[in-house]
């Protein structure tokens, strides 16, 4: 059968056309027609043929007949529609729509032939087949994440429920940063109903409820940190022991308490401490008679009174020493009051019994006025009477201890997380901040995780009282710890969680408590700032070495009291004086405390070259009389006047090289050179200073009397007028003294 020769005509609209090539599409050879056509569009071209004889030539072919594409069996009419129906099936593909039929690929087809080429993509047998372009599959991907960015926008803009938690008071910019919501919003919807806030503004609990759940949240009111630690300790009483009773000893200053404890512990505490007195709560653990006992020496000196109070919070029971020479002072009446606010036992020791001037029986009966009843009187309190210098009845006060120990049936779990408080704290320059502690509950390991107060950490090192670093510390056990934030307060608790995110979470709720309890400036505490300051406040910069005596300067220091002065202590801390100190002190004009502390190097130098003095100082006494003195200093002196005498201005002259010289006649006292004077003019005061000259018969004098006439000048001073009466005084000026 004769193959058919196939024909492709393109025509051009360019002003130079060119025709198309035409390649027979055959496995066999074809002839090939190569028809170029010259013209314009719309017009009709010329053509010349080049014929070139291939080995299939048909004769019968008409070269120059008209040449129209031809309806295909699918009935497509044009390329387009032929271009479309293939893009339609590659779209169908690409999805998974096209059937058996639609998916028939030609076996014989070899892969080359599959590129798209001119011929192939008006072949009506090659559009099943047909790849897909690259243009179209890059479009239908665009399209498709097009459309799934939309749906993800779409599911994003759901709003979102979570869960608030509440405080007692909250700011409009943390409750908005817990709701995920912008500040305006809030501030606009509270503006709505009335209510004018700014983003620092602070809310109660009540209206933070309501705006949760205006913006759609679930509001959860926070718990306390108190509670959520109630929570966490193990209340278990089971498995209880047996403690050692935790014993304080009180009483006034230098009545002997730590001289008791000298004894009892074979120590010299006492020689350490500056003038003999205690600075500082210590605690120290001793055994008498196979029993441990924990004793807590505490201050006697009146400016340690929480100090005192916080010993006798501690306690199981009090020591009272009472001196047998002086009796019962006002610290002594103190400390039974702390013990019986504190509920716990009282035992007194009625030491310096070896003395000539002791009476012990005058000490018990000025007890009684405190309902303190000794045994031998019929009463309840146990009264031993002792000799540290001798050792006397030293062990029957043990024995005293011991028997109130067994009554009271001291117990404690020694499973659970450990307890404690802090009685004292400090900064060493080495290991960093250090709390001294003594255990309440439970057994406290190295590595155990705690909240102190407003501080957290992790115990790195336990030491004990004998200075030897421990692995485990029971109940009554006083210990100094490493491994804490910062300085704890005296007197804070000591708790131990299971873990750092408990210790965390704990710490920052409680600071965050500690920040929402302090009370806003009122109206009231504004008025009051812009009145004109009545008194002149001296400024005080505290550095101790323990927070517990910090302390007690600090109330000593306030309870010092005058209507013109008063002191204002703008920082109390504990450590070394450093560069920050000295910089404070200058820019506020306050005077730098250093007690039982040294300054660095770095601050030492400042403070010499910014000329500001460091006060160091040891004892408690020393720092109240500085304190006292430097007030004095800016109390205004009493001055006295004492008027010598006074002169009336009868004619005023004019000298040559001198001036204007009053002529006055003296009326009472003596008018004297040089003396202090003041013009005054119709009851005022026209001008104070001193007296230039006196003139009498244009001599010059030193001093003139009562009824007399005399001239008188005045230094810097010439505007006179008749009448004026000069007066002469001396004055005397007392300072004063707190």
């Amino acid at each position: 059968m004769e193959k058919k020769k196939l024909k492709l005509s393109v025509t051009t609209t360019s002003k130079k056309t060119y025709s198309s090539i035409e390649k027979a599409k055959s496995q066999s050879k074809n002839s090939v027609l190569i028809e170029k056509k010259y013209g314009r569009p719309g017009r009709k071209s010329f053509s010349s043929n080049i014929k070139k004889p291939l080995s299939n030539f048909n004769p019968k072919a008409n070269l120059f007949e008209k040449s129209y594409p031809k309806k295909n069996q699918e009935g497509l009419k044009t390329d387009y529609e032929k271009r479309i129906l293939a893009e339609q099936r590659a779209t169908k593909r690409i999805k998974g729509e096209l059937g058996e039929k639609d998916l028939k690929v030609k076996s014989n087809v070899k892969k080359k032939e599959l590129k798209l080429t001119l011929s192939r993509a008006l072949s009506e047998d090659d559009i099943g087949i047909r790849s897909r372009s690259l243009a179209s599959l890059r479009r239908a991907k665009l399209k498709e994440n097009r459309e799934q960015s939309q749906k993800e926008k779409k599911e994003k803009l759901k709003p979102v429920k979570r869960q608030i938690n509440i405080p007692k008071t909250i700011t409009i910019r943390e409750l908005a940063n817990r709701m995920a919501e912008q500040s305006s919003n809030i501030i606009k919807h509270l503006l709505s109903i009335g209510l004018t806030v700014t983003i620092n503004h602070t809310i109660d609990e009540d209206t933070a409820e309501y705006l949760v759940k205006e913006f759609g949240h679930v509001p959860i009111k926070e718990k306390k940190a108190e509670e959520i630690i109630k929570n966490i300790i193990d209340k278990s009483k089971d498995n209880l022991k047996s403690r050692p009773p935790i014993v304080t000893v009180m009483g006034h200053v230098d009545h002997g308490k730590t001289s008791v404890l000298d004894v009892l512990r074979e120590t010299n505490v006492i020689s350490g401490e500056f003038g003999g007195i205690t600075q500082h709560i210590g605690a120290y653990q001793i055994e008498r008679l196979g029993n441990k006992i924990t004793f807590i020496d505490t201050p006697g000196h009146a400016a340690f009174t929480e100090m005192r109070a916080r010993g006798s919070k501690l306690t199981d029971i009090v020591i009272l020493v009472v001196a047998a020479d002086d009796g019962v002072k006002p610290q002594t009446i103190e400390s039974i009051k702390h013990a019986k606010a504190a509920k716990v036992p009282i035992v007194v020791a009625i030491n310096k019994c070896d003395l000539p001037e002791a009476d012990p029986q005058k000490v018990k009966n000025q007890l009684l006025e405190y309902e303190l009843i000794s045994e031998d009187m019929s009463g309840d309190t146990l009264m031993v009477e002792i000799s540290t210098k001798n050792k006397k009845n030293l062990d029957k006060l043990i024995e005293s201890v011991l028997l109130q120990s067994e009554l009271l049936d001291l117990k404690s779990n020694y499973e659970t997380k450990a307890k404690g408080i802090v009685i004292e704290s400090k900064i060493d320059i080495g290991r960093g901040p250090i709390a001294n502690i003594i255990v309440t509950d439970g057994t406290l390991n190295k590595g155990d995780y705690f909240v102190s107060g407003l501080e957290w950490g992790k115990i790195r090192a336990l030491v004990n009282d004998q200075g030897i670093s421990i692995e485990k510390a029971f109940p009554s056990t006083p210990l100094e710890i490493l491994g804490i934030s910062g300085a704890a307060k005296s007197g804070d608790d000591f708790i131990v969680l299971n873990n750092e995110k408990e210790a965390k979470s704990l710490n920052a709720a409680r600071v965050q408590e500690h920040k929402d309890g302090r009370s806003p400036v009122s109206l009231i505490n504004q008025e009051f700032a812009f009145k004109d300051k009545v008194s002149e406040d001296l400024n005080i910069i505290i550095k101790s070495d323990v927070h517990g005596s910090s302390e007690a300067i600090k109330n000593a220091i306030s309870q010092i009291k005058h209507d013109e002065v008063k002191p204002k202590i703008i920082l109390s801390d504990i450590g070394m004086v450093t560069e920050t100190d000295v910089t404070l002190s200058k820019a506020s004009n306050a005077i730098l405390i250093a007690f039982n502390v040294k300054p660095t190097k770095e601050a030492k130098k400042l403070a010499e070259q910014e000329k500001i003095t460091i006060s160091n100082y040891n004892i408690i006494y020393e720092v109240l009389d500085f304190v006292k003195k430097r007030m004095s200093g800016l109390l205004s002196p009493d001055v006295t006047e004492n008027i010598l005498g006074s002169a009336e201005i009868l004619e005023i002259f004019k000298v040559s090289k001198i001036g204007k010289v009053a002529g006055s006649k003296v009326i009472e006292g003596e008018i004297s050179q040089d003396s202090n004077a003041r013009l005054i003019r119709d009851g005022k005061i026209i001008f104070n200073g001193k007296i230039g000259s006196i003139f009498r018969e244009k001599n010059q004098a030193k001093q003139v009397s009562a009824g007399l006439e005399c001239g008188i000048t005045l230094k810097d001073f010439s505007d006179f007028q008749k009448q004026d009466i000069i007066e002469v005084y001396n004055s005397t000026v007392l300072e004063r003294s707190i």
